[in-house]
């Protein structure tokens, strides 16, 4: 199966991955066209279950799931073997997205020990999956993140429904090979057309941060109230200008 173009190397992924999801936030709105209110992010609360593994970067890798009816299993037994031959097709690194069509009634997991153990084998960083996950201490032994609805203590009837295809988790729609950075704070879907400038974008306006309001506020010890305003004033006039500057916008301020 082949893959979308891609536009950072896997050092890039690496920078990338130096950053939380917030950086890359702020990086993304001086590049994008999209609606930095509204777009390529999750809309509904997630939560990452091994927030100390801190963020992960990767290319989707599709599945959808409906672990109630158990229908699916006789419908196509090789499901799950067609499946992982689709996950170790397709280069990586991958984070495996996956939607719960039993949401928000969630009544198993797709992983757990096992499944966590041979998806990092096959390539896979994690996941993100609008169900549930078990097994967690396991999971984070393998080294596998998970951004999930909840935990669970079993697999009912799970078995792959499609994949390779469109799924939407979390209130964001997730295609095959789309770029993902994930952490504790939710996740982004990066459109290919902003990939390119990504990295650059994050690491300025990281940088400008810790050159004009960070220390700014971080140096108030002793200073007036006028001249501690003052000095924040000061500090953010700067940080647009930097910004407008470099990417001809306002920025946060």
């Amino acid at each position: 199966m082949s893959s979308k173009a891609r536009h950072l190397s896997h050092s890039d992924l690496l920078h990338l991955k130096r950053w939380n999801t917030p950086t890359i936030y702020n990086g993304w709105e001086q590049i994008t066209q999209h609606n930095p209110g509204a777009d390529a992010f999750n809309i509904e609360e997630t939560r990452d279950f091994m927030p100390q593994m801190g963020p992960m970067v990767g290319y989707a890798v599709t599945l959808v799931i409906e672990p109630s009816n158990a229908a699916h299993r006789a419908a196509n037994p090789n499901a799950g073997e067609e499946f992982r031959r689709y996950i170790a097709s397709m280069p990586g690194p991958k984070i495996v997205v996956v939607q719960d069509l039993d949401k928000p009634r969630v009544l198993g997991s797709a992983w757990g020990e096992v499944s966590a153990n041979m998806f990092r084998a096959m390539g896979c960083v994690g996941t993100i999956t609008d169900g549930a996950i078990r097994d967690l201490d396991e999971m984070t032994n393998a080294g596998f993140k998970a951004l999930a609805r909840r935990l669970c203590v079993g697999h009912a009837f799970v078995h792959p429904v499609r994949w390779g295809c469109e799924v939407e988790v979390f209130g964001r729609k997730v295609q095959p090979d789309d770029l993902i950075h994930a952490d504790k704070h939710g996740f982004m879907v990066i459109p290919p057309e902003d990939q390119p400038r990504l990295l650059e974008a994050a690491r300025f306006m990281d940088a400008n941060e810790c050159a004009t309001v960070i220390p700014a506020a971080r140096n108030g010890a002793g200073l007036s109230t006028d001249q501690l305003v003052a000095n924040l004033e000061a500090s953010i006039t700067q940080f647009s200008a930097n910004v407008k500057s470099q990417f001809a916008r306002q920025g946060e301020w």
